[in-house]
């Protein structure tokens, strides 16, 4: 059994998701809360539900989605899990974090875990680790087959895709990632995005504008 919730975090709308089994062991996917509000929120509703986080794991390295990294780090003492790509796209944030008014921004201290692009668990709960670049260099999504859900963070939206102009983004390997391993899912797998609201494959397949099959 796999719960969730989604947060949205930060001036990018970003969506944060928090997962839990049925012992309260818990993930953050992508941790984008930006001030001590939304921090506390995020520490609120994992002391009212008795959930004990585990360890975040991370669709991507961008700005928007690690933006309480850090702080989820200290909070609960727990590791952090990416793609070897992305280690170079995390570092960056330090310095580009003002750019974008982030002026407080808490760089990460320590070194994530690097996800092999096998599996990750929680608990008993297996989700396979896909490799999908395009919106960034080491892109990945977390699929949980037994429910038929993926965690896909910037690669599909509902009648939309991840942006392909910021360093280390490309179309046609977007196009590619969605395709061969997105749309190949069965059609009912629901897509939980790092923006906007859920949509599922077969939806997207028929009526998305910009990859559809």
């Amino acid at each position: 059994m796999i719960a969730h919730k989604v947060f949205v975090f930060n001036p990018f709308q970003e969506n944060t998701y928090v997962l839990w089994n049925e012992t309260n062991e818990a993930i953050i996917i992508d941790p984008g809360c930006s001030d001590a509000s939304e921090q506390q929120l995020l520490v609120k509703f994992m002391a009212s539900n008795g959930l004990k986080p585990k360890s975040v794991w991370l669709t991507h390295a961008h700005i928007d989605h690690v933006l309480g990294l850090q702080f989820c780090l200290d909070q609960w003492q727990i590791p952090y899990y990416l793609h070897p790509a992305e280690v170079s796209q995390l570092k960056a944030v330090e310095v580009y974090a003002p750019n974008y008014g982030f002026y407080d921004f808490e760089p990460v201290t320590k070194d994530g875990q690097l996800l092999d692009l096998t599996d990750v668990s929680l608990g008993a709960e297996i989700f396979k680790v896909l490799f999908v670049p395009g919106h960034s260099p080491g892109h990945v999504a977390f699929l949980h087959e037994n429910s038929g859900q993926i965690w896909a963070g910037d690669i599909l939206f509902r009648q939309s895709i991840g942006r392909t102009d910021l360093p280390g983004g490309n179309f046609e390997t977007l196009k590619e990632s969605i395709v061969n391993k997105l749309y190949s899912l069965p059609e009912p797998t629901v897509v939980y995005p790092g923006h906007g609201p859920k949509t599922d494959i077969g939806f997207e397949k028929k009526y998305n504008p910009f990859v559809s099959i």
